[in-house]
């Protein structure tokens, strides 16, 4: 074990070549946080022995009763590698589906992944996530065979077997890595002709062949690509016991024994080779010739020996004789050692130290913070946008990526994938300083002196013939009463720290950065610099006007993240992970810091977590609302994947991502930022409301005529002066998905408001270039293309009428939703998919506002129980509006028409739903649960309490 200070990390962050930024990916209870314990504990920060079972950066009390974590968490350790200092930014992540949101923050910050698999339970599904996300990421993965011990002890299996098991886990993993592969070129090559067919958008893309996409990826080198232990990317471990290897090392263990050369035994000790005893040669055929392969022969057997005669016979005596042979220095307290695990830990830590062989095999296969790619790099700052298309300025900044500079000159770049808490009192600048002995007596003669004076005062008010055990008492109490004042002291509040990572420059405390929001767009930042518009450096993100997404702060705290502790320092250059204070009124989630707006907003977090749990919340004491919205703002800043908001009929919802996440959310709000009682509901299940289509036979299969009461509605304004004719009909369900899944593209060619989150608070942006800008991009432009042609397409299908999206009035509710507002009469209203306004002479287009109104509104809140609509088509078949002369009420204004027409059509919409056969829908969440047999019948009869409809078990 080893220590280092914070001043030796500080010089070896300055060379950007001696940093690796990785993270531990895995599914739940794979190893993760284990194996974390064992890294850490290579450095001295906690003992050997409590790696596994202290889990050092859970640090959040209900992550140790769960025995999982639930927050991403860094640390900065040292080692040598080549001889060389070097620096490891170590994220531990969570493997909870609930907490998924957090992985993404710890993948965005991290060049490389170690990747665990539980060789018993082989790949699970967040597995599968977390190989997708370091791939889209761009990341360089290693893969780690964690709990062999269990084919062991647990399976019993011989070592043949569990290298069997071992090849299926590589070729399952390796499996998902070819999908991914694939579709990702796909991707490109669509990408690339999307590019090429832009001035004339065709379908070309769809026109290619199953032979055509098999010889583009095999023309793409992908050698590198997949998990191989001779590629030297691949890890075999127990980090409960403390030891893993690579092909690496028994390479060179075997190397001078057989007289094979060490690159030689690295290409052949894992495969389908043996060695012929005859010839003393190195052979291919294995399996076909009913031999031991080497993996088997020169490595498993002999672990398996070393379990067979510690953990299973416990024969000590055989102890000192393998520690000898294996060159092992054991004491007597590990001989002595009742615990035959401890014994197992103490001589493999030590034969094959799992700390040293994975660190190795990071510095050697991550790639420095200066080696980042130019696709990761585009990736970063255009996301699936073209990158030319950016600013010339925001261009030169690629080199500032690529370069990795600390130097004064280079610009500053800094990405924050969230904030985090800590507890004031927890922050390096309020820990209580060490005193000296001078000091020390200094303050107890103070204390003294200042009790004798209390005690002097209460004592001269004291009748003199007052007993002396009254006078005895009265000391007594007073000297309580004076130790109970010195210990009673308000709790102090928490502060928001930024989980960020340095891409260019150096950041020193006191330099001054513009805080770029998630929605900066640096074309238009720069148009408002040369019209003379300057960033108030007063302003915080409430100050905001629409459309703006910039402010200025002064760096005041920097830290280095070490777990549980933070320690301050005065700079931190390019490529380390950091800890930044002081951003709680700039920041909302994620931020980016620059000091040019000419930086765009780093791309959005992958993340496959989607907040579908929701309930609504109150304080159990009225009084307590503001300090309920208060702590539910730091909430939602802390929190990346909670969302909260206000319903209208002023109902406080949170969502959440499940059930775990939610007690969490919940949990930090009483206790931490809101600190008062909260009355929970239930869980809302959210419902829509539609129609059926009408049945075709009756009880007795005999065919139903249409009724007469399925006929089109009529209906009159209230002042008689307008008339109109609606019908409603159910849309397909694949036309009803399509709706959903493109509500996106829908806000754009609408050309409607767009809505964010920010501060909370719906924010309406209404800058038009930067509108423009996002709904003429080429993939979007591509993308509506398409949505049109699938629509068309899925309208033609279903037997409706060939020029249907020509008479697609619009969408609803929030002009974006599943439902769909036709126009059969002879008035001609504007095209939706139009992106200008035709001039239209008829009377009736002064109104059409109304009519469109009318029709967002009852979609919004239907008939049912005010409920929003799903898969309904409203159907205008006629329109009158007659002359204010001939109404019954006169003379009415135009606006007291438009209102009339308004509430007109909401009131046919929702009478006319109530003829067609109205149904209310309620979500379904599909999912696979993954369970132990021996408590598959628990799980049986519990199921049925969530509401739940078993499909299958496999």
């Amino acid at each position: 074990m080893r220590f280092i200070s914070v001043e030796k990390l500080g010089e070896i962050q300055n060379d950007a070549t001696r940093i690796r930024n990785i993270c531990i990916l895995a599914h739940v209870d794979h190893g993760k946080t284990t194996l974390a314990d064992s890294l850490i504990a290579s450095n001295g920060i906690i003992s050997n022995k409590l790696a596994g079972k202290l889990r050092y950066l859970d640090s959040r009390p209900d992550e140790q009763i769960r025995g999982i974590t639930m927050k991403s968490s860094s640390i900065t350790l040292h080692h040598v590698y080549n001889k060389t200092d070097h620096v490891i930014n170590l994220i531990d992540s969570p493997g909870h589906v609930d907490f998924s949101s957090e992985v993404s923050t710890a993948v965005r910050l991290s060049d490389g992944a170690i990747i665990l698999v539980d060789v018993v339970e082989g790949v699970c599904p967040q597995t599968r996530s977390a190989l997708s996300m370091s791939y889209v990421e761009g990341l360089k993965p290693i893969l780690v065979l964690n709990k062999v011990d269990r084919l062991i002890t647990e399976m019993k299996l011989t070592p043949l077997d569990a290298y069997i098991r071992l090849t299926q886990v590589l070729e399952q993993v390796n499996a998902i890595m070819g999908e991914l592969f694939a579709s990702d070129v796909m991707e490109r090559e669509e990408r690339e002709e999307i590019v090429a067919n832009h001035r004339n958008l065709s379908d070309k893309v769809n026109e290619r062949d199953l032979a055509d996409w098999q010889s583009v990826l095999e023309e793409i080198d992908d050698s590198n690509l997949y998990f191989s232990p001779e590629q030297g990317n691949v890890l075999f471990t127990s980090a409960i016991d403390g030891w893993g290897f690579g092909i690496k090392e028994f390479a060179k263990i075997y190397s001078n024994k057989l007289g094979f050369s060490e690159k030689v035994l690295r290409k052949t000790l894992w495969g389908d080779f043996y060695i012929n005893n005859k010839t003393k040669r190195i052979m291919k055929g294995a399996q076909e010739k009913a031999k031991k392969p080497l993996f088997v022969q020169l490595i498993l057997e002999n672990i398996w020996v070393l379990y067979e005669t510690i953990v299973v016979r416990k024969d000590k005596d055989k102890l000192p004789i393998m520690a000898e042979k294996l060159n092992i220095k054991l004491t007597t307290r590990d001989l002595r050692h009742t615990d035959p695990k401890a014994q197992l830990q103490a001589i493999c830590s030590q034969w094959l130290p799992l700390a040293q062989t994975c660190l190795d095999m990071v510095c050697e296969k991550v790639p420095a913070p200066h080696n980042l790619t130019d696709e990761k790099i585009e990736r970063l700052i255009s996301g699936n946008n073209d990158f030319s298309a950016l600013p010339v300025e925001t261009q030169r900044l690629k080199k500032a990526f690529l370069l990795c500079d600390p130097s004064p000159e280079a610009p500053i770049i800094i990405f924050i994938s969230k904030m985090f808490p800590v507890e004031k009192d927890m922050l390096p600048e309020n820990r209580p300083k060490s005193l000296t002995p001078e000091e020390l007596a200094q303050r107890r003669e103070i204390v003294r002196q200042k009790h004798a004076e209390r005690l002097e005062q209460k004592i001269t008010t004291i009748i003199e013939n007052h007993e002396e055990s009254t006078r005895d008492t009265i000391v007594s109490d007073n000297v309580q009463n004076v130790k109970h004042e010195d210990v009673v002291e308000e709790k102090s509040d928490g502060a928001l720290i930024a989980f960020a990572r340095v891409y260019s420059g150096t950041i020193r405390i006191g330099d001054e950065v513009f805080v770029l929001g998630p929605k900066h767009n640096p074309t238009v930042a720069l148009e408002c610099e040369k019209a003379g518009e300057e960033v108030d450096s007063t302003f915080v993100l409430k100050d905001l006007k629409p459309g703006r997404h910039i402010t200025k702060v002064t760096v005041n705290k920097l830290y280095i993240l070490m777990g549980r502790e933070l320690e301050v320092v005065n700079h931190v250059p390019a490529g380390n992970v950091f800890g930044i204070g002081g951003l709680e009124e700039h920041v909302l989630k994620t931020a980016t810091l620059s000091t040019t707006i000419a930086c765009p907003s780093f791309t959005e977090l992958t993340s496959l977590a989607v907040p579908i749990l929701r309930v609504a919340l109150e304080p159990k004491h009225p009084n307590d609302l503001p300090k309920l919205i208060s702590g539910l703002k730091l909430l939602n800043q802390a929190d990346a994947c909670a969302i909260v908001h206000i319903q209208e009929t002023g109902e406080i919802v949170l969502s959440t991502a499940g059930e775990v996440h939610l007690e969490r959310c919940l949990e930090d709000l009483k206790l931490r930022y809101a600190k008062i009682d909260i009355n929970v509901s239930d869980p809302i299940v959210p419902f829509r409301e539609t129609i059926v289509p009408p049945p075709k036979l009756d009880m007795v299969n005999e065919a139903i005529e249409k009724k007469a009461t399925e006929v089109s509605l009529e209906i009159w304004t209230s002042n008689r002066q307008c008339r109109f004719e609606i019908d409603a009909k159910s849309l397909p369900e694949n036309i009803t998905k399509l709706l959903e899944k493109n509500a996106t593209l829908i806000k754009l060619d609408n050309y409607c408001d767009i809505y964010t989150e920010e501060n909370g608070e719906h924010e309406i942006i209404s800058d038009e270039n930067q509108l423009n800008e996002r709904s003429m991009s080429d993939k979007k432009q591509k993308e509506a293309k398409i949505f049109k042609n699938d629509l068309e397409t899925a309208f033609r299908e279903a037997g409706w009428k060939d020029n249907v999206l020509d008479k697609i009035w619009s969408f609803g509710p929030r002009k974006c939703g599943p439902n769909i507002l036709l126009n059969e009469t002879d008035y001609k209203q504007k095209k939706f998919w139009e992106q200008e306004d035709n001039t239209n002479i008829d009377p009736r287009a002064v109104y059409d506002n109304s009519i469109v109104n009318g029709f967002q509104l009852a979609t919004l809140a239907g008939p049912l129980c005010e409920e929003p609509m799903m898969g309904v088509c409203f159907v205008l078949k006629k329109w009158e509006i007659f002359d204010t002369s001939q109404s019954d009420s006169g003379g009415q204004s135009q606006g007291h028409l438009g209102g009339q027409l308004m509430s007109a059509c909401k009131e046919a919409c929702r009478r006319i739903i109530s003829l067609r056969h109205p149904r209310l829908m309620t979500a379904m969440y599909s999912c696979s649960v993954l369970v132990n047999s021996d408590v598959l019948a628990e799980w049986c009869s519990s199921y049925p309490k969530h509401l739940c409809r078993r499909i299958e078990i496999r």
